[in-house]
């Protein structure tokens, strides 16, 4: 259904193929133009950071053009200084990272480090898909999986490999690739019928089949078929009437702690993410979570990076191995990465 057309909606804009729907209204959050960011705050951010959360800040909190001075440094220095750099430079000369080889399987495991889990930070990172590095992998990413047999809308497909693959490309700007649209398909194709998706066999969804989700969030709302339209408006009902966080007998701890990166594992600011982006700020039912999020708020303004994959409470969980854990910053610390991405939230719910 979506959210009622309130005060926070401005209307329905055509679409590229001339139709209209819920899904291509622009929603406008009610606030005084222009954001509220402590000068504290915003030299911490700005201050001494990797460039990829500095073009994140400028770009997505604080308004800066894109041809500002300021982005077009941060922007030309992603890739070439910092964490993507440092991630760039260790891979292999066939182009995948970690692994001898490059098989399919290969390009997967070990967790999280081999080359499927690098490319899908190198695009958070905002690496562009240009990058003759990146676009070697890429390519290789694509032969591998692709195909009738693969996970990019192949017979290997499921939604946490599928979903996040289709927002890396998406990130890199690779949205002519030709087994993108073949994986969206997959993701609609799949959503269940209470409007949630599941990684495994299941006839119900579940929160922690979140990546459909984030991917069509990323994908240009002028390029979504209605399928994807409804697909969305089904999938932010499936969130939004269980607060981001409600299923089960009692609250997943995990749900409630932040971290990145994120892998295919699900927090409440993941969805809080998502759910703002696709233009759902103002409702009621995310009022909770919100409060949740500005309640962890640091005294100094800033988020914490509370944990790093695999976090689980779960006794039965054991991931497989082999599996490493990475991180960007140290976890229990405050993280200008999970600072930038709350306060987007914030602003995304007119709350900032």
């Amino acid at each position: 259904m979506g959210p009622p057309a309130e005060e926070g909606f401005r209307g329905a804009v055509e679409r590229s193929d001339g139709k209209r729907g819920v899904r291509d209204r622009l929603w406008v959050p009610s606030l005084v133009p222009g954001v509220s960011v402590p000068t504290r705050l915003r030299k911490w951010l700005l201050g001494g950071a990797d460039p990829s959360v500095r073009f994140r800040v400028l770009t997505e909190i604080l308004d800066r053009s894109r041809n500002d001075p300021a982005v077009v440094r941060a922007r030309s220095e992603i890739g070439k200084v910092g964490w993507a750099a440092r991630m760039l430079e260790e891979q292999h000369p066939e182009g995948q990272w970690d692994t001898a080889g490059t098989t399919d399987r290969e390009l997967y495991v070990p967790k999280y480090i081999a080359t499927n889990w690098r490319l899908i930070v190198l695009s958070d990172l905002g690496v562009p898909g240009t990058n003759r590095r990146v676009a070697k992998a890429i390519r290789l990413f694509v032969r591998k999986m692709g195909g009738p047999a693969g996970g990019l809308g192949g017979r290997g497909s499921e939604v946490c490999f599928t979903g996040n693959a289709v927002r890396m490309l998406v990130r890199f700007g690779r949205l002519d690739e030709p087994q993108l649209a073949p994986a969206i398909d997959w993701l609609v194709r799949n959503q269940k019928k209470d409007g949630g998706w599941h990684c495994f066999r299941s006839s119900t969804g579940t929160l922690d089949g979140w990546e459909a989700m984030a991917a069509f969030a990323v994908f240009p709302a002028s390029l979504r078929s209605r399928a994807v339209d409804r697909s969305i408006e089904r999938g932010a009902e499936f969130y939004l009437d269980r607060g981001l966080v409600r299923e089960g007998p009692r609250e997943y701890a995990p749900w409630l702690r932040l971290h990145y990166p994120v892998h295919y594992y699900y927090d409440y600011l993941v969805g809080l993410d998502f759910v703002t982006a696709l233009g759902y700020g103002d409702d009621r039912r995310l009022r909770p979570a919100l409060d949740r999020l500005e309640a962890r708020r640091n005294a100094d303004g800033t988020w914490n990076l509370d944990a790093v994959h695999p976090d689980s409470d779960d006794p039965e969980y054991r991931p497989k191995p082999p599996f490493y854990p990475i991180w960007l910053e140290p976890p229990g610390s405050p993280s200008r990465w999970i600072t930038t991405t709350a306060l987007r939230v914030l602003k995304q719910a007119g709350r900032l």
